[in-house]
């Protein structure tokens, strides 16, 4: 992985915009972070009060600039971190009540953990690499071999739970002998009290990973030639069960004629990382050789109904109908109410495939669990972000 840090260039910057630079590098790079992932701050003092600039809901690390930070009260933050239990709407409202700019956007869901790692610049991703080896079979060994200086956290929702959990977990820690934090199934921090130093952990943890996959896991993409299908039949039933015109964006790489070739049981493994079942859902339709579009459409949404009623309590279903449908011989088809919104999709999907044909050669690919998944799916602070402009 490049390391795009500009000495030169960030001699010119201090806190706030020396954190605004290196939130833009990690942005840049879409092996780190997609569409809104990962989430960076700053803590500095303000009026002789210790602050912490959190990236604010609704910015992307790539375009992030001053007033996408959210500025919140350190002490409150570190106050609910004691907290035995803290619902989602407490945890925003009390959050927002810290901030000494209302005017400012709403602070990330783990802005509570950002404010327990006790140095000044913090940086968190979804990395591919260090996600890909996470979700296989053998994952956490893997981790725990590239990684030992760092704190490995198995799985935990995000939010207030994972905070606690790391706070529980670092009571006794010794944060300077501390490389950084892996969350099984999610990213990676790292931090340190210089801007560049904290960068630089992160593009090093991650060409860690990356060279542990390029030694290890490294495949061959079949070439298969596409053949016919009838994709406006597809557009039209899709549309029809979603109650409006999607937009189709058809992804037909070798990667994604290989990907659609894999067994169906392979297509249904879940997401790379928890945050993008709010764009893909869990798994894809899949048509294969000689099926029917509208009995293939049928069952997958009578399959996500039963997978709501198992774990709903009182939840609205969302739309059964898919995001996405991995189609053999022809590739994948992202849906989307406008193009931006299938381009999304389709980045998404492609950063997976990749990573589950590397997982596959570490033994397996594995996500969180079924009910994991519903749990994030229906989170009301992940579902919020779909609502934002």
């Amino acid at each position: 992985m490049t390391n795009l840090y500009c000495d030169t260039k960030a001699q010119t910057f201090q806190d706030l915009a020396l954190r605004v630079y290196t939130s833009n590098l990690l942005g840049q790079n879409d092996a780190l972070v997609l569409h809104g992932g990962g989430n960076t701050s700053l803590k500095s003092v303000v009026d002789g009060e210790e602050i912490l600039y959190v990236k604010g809901s609704g910015w992307d690390l790539v375009s992030i600039q001053s007033q996408g930070f959210a500025p919140v009260r350190l002490k409150t933050l570190h106050e609910m971190a004691k907290l035995e239990n803290l619902s989602d709407s407490d945890m925003v409202a009390q959050q927002k009540a810290a901030m000494i700019d209302k005017t400012a956007p709403n602070p990330s869901v783990e802005a509570i953990l950002h404010a327990i790692i006790p140095f000044k610049f913090v940086d968190h991703t979804h990395a591919d690499a260090i996600v890909t080896i996470s979700n296989s079979l053998h994952g956490k060994e893997h981790i725990a071999a590239l990684f030992p200086d760092f704190l490995i956290v198995d799985y935990v929702m995000p939010g207030f739970l994972l905070a606690q959990k790391i706070y529980e977990m670092s009571r006794d820690a010794d944060w300077q002998r501390c490389g950084g934090i892996i969350l099984h199934h999610h990213g990676i921090f790292t931090f340190d009290n210089d801007a560049r130093k904290s960068y630089d952990k992160m593009i090093d943890a991650v060409t860690k990973a990356e060279a542990f996959l390029e030694t290890n896991a490294s495949f061959e993409i079949q070439s298969i030639p596409q053949e016919a299908f009838d994709l406006e039949m597809l557009e039209r039933t899709v549309s029809h069960y979603k109650g409006f015109e999607v937009v189709t964006l058809l992804n037909n790489s070798p990667l994604a004629l290989h990907y659609a070739s894999l067994p169906i049981e392979k297509l249904y493994r879940g997401v790379l990382t928890p945050e993008h079942i709010i764009r893909t859902k869990r798994h894809p339709l899949v048509i294969q050789k000689g099926e029917e579009i509208e009995v293939q459409m049928q069952e997958y949404m009578g399959e996500y109904e039963a997978y709501f009623l198992a774990f709903a309590q009182h939840e609205t279903m969302l739309n059964p109908a898919p995001n996405y449908a991995v189609i053999e011989g022809f590739g994948v088809v992202s849906f989307g109410k406008d193009e931006k919104e299938a381009k999304i999709i389709d980045d998404i999907i492609t950063h997976t495939m990749r990573a589950v044909l590397q997982a596959d050669r570490l033994g397996g690919y594995q996500s969180i669990s079924l009910s994991q998944s519903f749990a994030m799916e229906y989170w009301e602070l992940e579902q919020a972000k779909l609502k934002k402009p």
